[in-house]
C-alpha cells in the first residue's frame, strides 16, 4: 500500500476489485426486506382488493386515502406489520455484524479471499464485533439525545427572537453540526472495527482507544473522505427520485421496481465505500510494520586440540608469507 495514495482512490479501488460483496449485502437486503413486509402486504391487499379507492393510490399518491386505511378496522393494529419489520431489520443487523469482517479481510487481501478464509473470519469476529456494536450504540445514543435536546433548546430560543431569519439559520446550522458530529463517531468506530479484524485484535477496548486516537489525528482528511461518499450517495438518491417521477408511469409497477432496486444497489456503493477508506487509513497509518528478520553469519570457531595433558587451540595453517 503507497502511503502517498488517497484514501478516496484506494478506497474505491477495494470496492470495484470485490463487487461480489455489494450484490450479497444487497440479495440479503432484499431478501429479509420482505419477509419483514408480509404482514403488512396482506392487511393492504385484504382492503385495497376488494375497494376502489385503491385506484388513488394506483395512479397516484392520496394522503387521505392512505390515513383512511390505516384507520379502518379491517387493517388491523399496525403493531401486527411493525414487529415483523423490526425483527427483520434487528436480523440484518446482526447479518451485518457477521459478515462484516469477511468483508474487510477482503478488502485488506491482494489476493481474492477465499470462501473458507471469509467465514473463518467472520466467525472469529463475531463477538468482537457485538461487544463494540454495543459499545458504539451507547456512546452514539447518548450523543444524538443530547445534541439533538441542545438542538431544540436552541430552536426554541430562536422562535422567541424578533428576527425571522434566526430560527431557519438555527435549524439549518445545528442538523448539520449534529450531521458532522455523528459522522465522526461513525469513522471512531469504522476504524475500530478494522483494527479488530486486521490486527486480530482480542481486547475490543484497545482497538476502540486506537480509532480515537488516529479518528482526532487525521479528522479533516477522514471526515473529508467521507463526507464525499455520503455525497455520491445525496447525488445517486436523487437521481433515482427523479427518474422514478419523470420516467415511471403511476401503473407501471414493473418501471417502479426496476428504479428503486437499482437505486438501492446503487446506494450500497458509497457504503462500502467508507468502508474501504477506513480500510486504507489503517493500512496507511495503523498497522504495525513487519521488520524483516536478517540471518546472522556464523561465526568461525577455531579448532581444539590435546597434547595429552592439556587442550590447546589448534595454530592455523602455515600461509605463504610465512
Amino acid at each position: 500500500m503507497n502511503k502517498d495514495e488517497g484514501l478516496l482512490s484506494s478506497g474505491l479501488g477495494m470496492v470495484l476489485r470485490n463487487k461480489r460483496y455489494i450484490v450479497w449485502f444487497y440479495v440479503l437486503n432484499i431478501f429479509l426486506g420482505l419477509f419483514g413486509t408480509v404482514v403488512f402486504v396482506n392487511q393492504v391487499g385484504s382492503i385495497l382488493d376488494h375497494s376502489l379507492q385503491s385506484d388513488r393510490l394506483l395512479h397516484g399518491f392520496s394522503l387521505g386515502t392512505l390515513i383512511e386505511m390505516f384507520s379502518r378496522p379491517e387493517f388491523g393494529p399496525t403493531v401486527a406489520s411493525r414487529a415483523p419489520a423490526m425483527f427483520f431489520a434487528l436480523l440484518f443487523l446482526v447479518a451485518t455484524a457477521m459478515f462484516l469482517p469477511g468483508v474487510l479481510q477482503g478488502y485488506a487481501s491482494t489476493y481474492r479471499l477465499p470462501r473458507d478464509d471469509f467465514f473463518r473470519t467472520c466467525g472469529r469476529n463475531l463477538w468482537r464485533f457485538i461487544r463494540l456494536m454495543m459499545v458504539a450504540g451507547i456512546v452514539m445514543g447518548i450523543a444524538a439525545s443530547a445534541l439533538f435536546g441542545l438542538h431544540g433548546v436552541l430552536e426554541r430560543k430562536a422562535a422567541e427572537s424578533t428576527n425571522e431569519l434566526l430560527l431557519p439559520e438555527v435549524r439549518i446550522v445545528g442538523l448539520f453540526l449534529i450531521f458532522l458530529v455523528m459522522a465522526t463517531l461513525r469513522i471512531w468506530f469504522d476504524l475500530a472495527e478494522v483494527d479488530i479484524v486486521l490486527n486480530d485484535q482480542r481486547a475490543v477496548g484497545k482497538s476502540i482507544a486506537a480509532g480515537f486516537r488516529h479518528t482526532f489525528r487525521s479528522l479533516g482528511r477522514l471526515l473529508g473522505s467521507y463526507l464525499v461518499a455520503t455525497i455520491g450517495a445525496a447525488f445517486v438518491l436523487s437521481v433515482g427520485l427523479f427518474l422514478w417521477m419523470k420516467s415511471v408511469a403511476p401503473e407501471s409497477v414493473v418501471g417502479a421496481l426496476l428504479i428503486s432496486q437499482l437505486t438501492l444497489l446503487l446506494l450500497l456503493i458509497p457504503r462500502f465505500w467508507q468502508r474501504g477508506v477506513a480500510v486504507s487509513y489503517w493500512q496507511q497509518h495503523m498497522m504495525i510494520p513487519v521488520v524483516p528478520a536478517e540471518p546472522i553469519e556464523p561465526q568461525p570457531v577455531p579448532a581444539m586440540v590435546s597434547d595429552g595433558s592439556r587442550v590447546i587451540p589448534n595454530s592455523p595453517l602455515p600461509t605463504a608469507e610465512s
